[in-house]
């Protein structure tokens, strides 16, 4: 079945990029060909992997969304081969146009009228953007009731938690488990090792796979990388995607 997997979070720099390279990867490591967009205005690192081949999609125009542009993306899924896999990157500025285009246009049922399975993809990150994230996150359970979401929780920036309860103890998850497919957990790491090891990898735009043969890593920074990525696929897997 053709799959569309579609990144969306309101607030910038809590992962979105880092989330659409680690889905890349995983279909990378299974065989599979997926095809890129990027149409962050503002940050285009997806589209800065080379092994992604990324395409480059400004859908903003004066603040809004060109909708003749996202018609063109919607075609192009539309008529690609049967057994497509799309995964589309976007940057925080074009969280709430393109949800209101989507929501307007009704792309979810559009895509299931047309045998086009759509998965969202959100970032929760602890710290300061937790709530910002919460709300994103909200909002699309509100807007997209019948579409799976992956929530993807990034520990960077420390565990979401809330008065010492997890996500999965939240009253946000309770009332809408049955919508949200799986849980991935990107794991807090020690700053100095694991965390120094994947911030210059995400610097240089490499993939796990491109780390094993790349200049300026050691040979326990490689070890730890691989084991970060065991990790991460694993819980891919786990989710089922594809």
């Amino acid at each position: 079945m053709k799959q569309v997997h579609l990144i969306l979070q309101g607030k910038g720099g809590v992962g979105k990029s880092l989330v659409a390279s680690l889905i890349t990867q995983h279909f990378l490591a299974k065989g599979l060909a997926p095809i890129c967009y990027d149409t962050d205005p503002v940050n285009q690192t997806y589209a800065g992997y080379k092994d992604f081949g990324a395409i480059r999609l400004e859908l903003m125009r004066d603040g809004n969304i060109d909708q003749r542009l996202f018609d063109q993306l919607i075609e192009a899924i539309i008529n690609a081969k049967d057994d497509a896999t799309f995964i589309v990157d976007n940057g925080a500025a074009t969280f709430v146009p393109l949800c209101a285009y989507m929501f307007e246009n009704d792309v979810a049922g559009f895509f299931k009228e047309h045998g086009l399975q759509l998965v969202i993809h959100s970032v929760l990150t602890g710290g300061q953007a937790q709530t910002d994230t919460m709300d994103g996150l909200a909002s699309l359970l509100d807007h997209f009731k019948t579409v799976p979401v992956v929530v993807w929780l990034n520990e960077f920036f420390g565990r979401v938690e809330r008065d010492g309860k997890k996500f999965e103890d939240s009253k946000l998850f309770r009332d809408n488990q049955e919508q949200i497919q799986a849980l991935i957990r990107i794991p807090e790491v020690r700053k100095e090792t694991f965390g120094a090891d994947m911030d210059q990898m995400l610097r240089q735009k490499l993939t796990f796979k491109e780390v094993k043969e790349a200049a300026g890593f050691t040979v326990m920074a490689k070890q730890r990388l691989a084991m970060t990525w065991r990790t991460i696929d694993g819980q891919i897997a786990a989710a089922n995607l594809s």
